[in-house]
């Protein structure tokens, strides 16, 4: 049998809490530069408000987030890209590790997908067809991920994954 390799990228959908996060940035920039304005006068408030500036900047752009998901040969890597420039690596596993994976809506398996310690979304926020859950030990411990695997990703992981484990909505 030859290598399997399979690649998805999923963005995440910008929520109202980023939203809220934009705006206070933006308020505690204002609010920096008319404090330092008063206090120091308007010829350094121009450079204390561009390094406020460029600070919120540069937070706003973490929230900015599209998830990469590498299936190799039975190992799943997830990585987050940040403002399509940054890449961290936020999950690796072994597929065969996955205890129980099922569609987050699957009310048959729900049982199965509650008891967890950790629970890491890695989808764009929205529930779609295509949004699934799988339990797994990870990192000492039980951990329930949530990510979108497209039916080639799902094809590839149940190669790998017994019928048992895998439950694929119809």
């Amino acid at each position: 049998m030859g290598d399997v390799f399979k690649e998805q990228i999923v963005k995440r959908k910008p929520t109202a809490k980023d939203m809220a996060i934009r705006v206070c940035l933006i308020v505690l920039v204002v609010l920096i530069f008319l404090v330092a304005t008063a206090l120091i006068g308007p010829q350094f408030s121009i450079i204390i408000l561009a390094a406020a500036g460029f600070g919120a900047a540069y937070l706003m752009s973490f929230l900015s987030v599209e998830y990469e998901y590498v299936f190799t040969n039975g190992e799943l890597d997830i990585d987050a890209i940040y403002n399509r420039s940054r890449r961290k690596r936020v999950f690796s596993a072994n597929v065969n590790d996955i205890e129980i994976m099922a569609h987050v809506d699957d009310k048959v398996r729900a049982g199965d997908m509650q008891s967890y310690q950790d629970l890491r979304d890695y989808s764009s926020g929205t529930t779609t067809p295509d949004t699934y859950a799988f339990m797994i030990n990870y990192k000492t411990k039980r951990t329930k991920i949530i990510m979108e695997p497209n039916e080639k990703m799902l094809k590839a992981m149940s190669g790998v994954l017994t019928r048992r484990k895998l439950h694929v909505q119809q």
